[in-house]
């Protein structure tokens, strides 16, 4: 079909030559409304990102510095001697100094790298295995370095008491692990003869190793404080 063909207007012809253009080459058009498409969505996203500054323009970061820490702090070891005054002038401890023996504690000496372990009979395998392995959080410690022997008693029976005082039943005591283990032996004796001690055992390395142990003590269900 030629140019001249009379059968055919002017417009027909224009259009008739643009139909023939595309269908020689039709990816033309594909890749021209694609990159339209891909302009328009640059335009789209830069005119949001100016909307997004104008709307934050004045705005101010919130001050931190007064929002209250909510993470528990851990119980620091108290002062053997400090807790030794306590009880004596309290009294409280008196009738279990009276009930617990030195001698028992002599004729069983421990070494100085000795792994501490007890446990009543009746005590569950799996609490005393989590106490050994340190996963169960200790209320309070209490460190006896510098201590005398009667220091050293007077503060054990006080921690213990001011853990059932409070409801716990896992307390830290620190004996060290010095050439003669003396208030180790004394401390390993004073804690098989409590009443309320179901179970105690030397520390993981990370907690003091064999310079200390962890106690578990029975639960105060009969303490008034408690009793509701």
């Amino acid at each position: 079909m030629s140019k001249h063909d009379s059968s055919l207007s002017k417009d027909q012809f224009n259009l008739l030559k643009a139909f023939k253009k595309q269908i020689s080459n039709p990816q033309s058009n594909t890749i021209t409304k694609q990159a339209e498409s891909q302009k328009a969505t640059a335009v789209e996203e830069l005119e949001d990102t100016e909307l997004f500054k104008k709307a934050l323009s004045g705005v101010k970061p919130i001050d931190n510095g007064n929002i209250a820490q909510i993470q528990t702090a851990r119980s620091k070891k108290v002062d053997a001697q400090t807790l030794a005054k306590r009880a004596a002038a309290e009294g409280s401890a008196e009738q279990e100094l009276t009930e617990i023996s030195d001698t028992q504690a002599i004729l069983n000496p421990v070494a100085s790298q000795a792994a501490l372990s007890y446990r009543i009979a009746t005590l569950q395998h799996k609490v005393f295995e989590d106490l050994k392995a340190g996963k169960i959080r200790w209320f309070e410690a209490v460190d006896l370095h510098g201590c005398t022997v009667e220091q050293a008693r007077a503060a054990v029976l006080q921690i213990i008491q001011m853990a059932k005082d409070e409801n716990q039943n896992v307390i830290k005591i620190v004996h060290g692990k010095g050439p003669e283990a003396i208030l180790k032996t004394y401390v390993n004796g004073w804690l098989r003869q409590h009443r309320d001690v179901l179970a105690f055992v030397s520390t993981p390395e990370n907690q003091g190793g064999t310079g200390a142990v962890l106690v578990l003590l029975k639960r105060a269900e009969k303490n008034p404080k408690y009793k509701q």
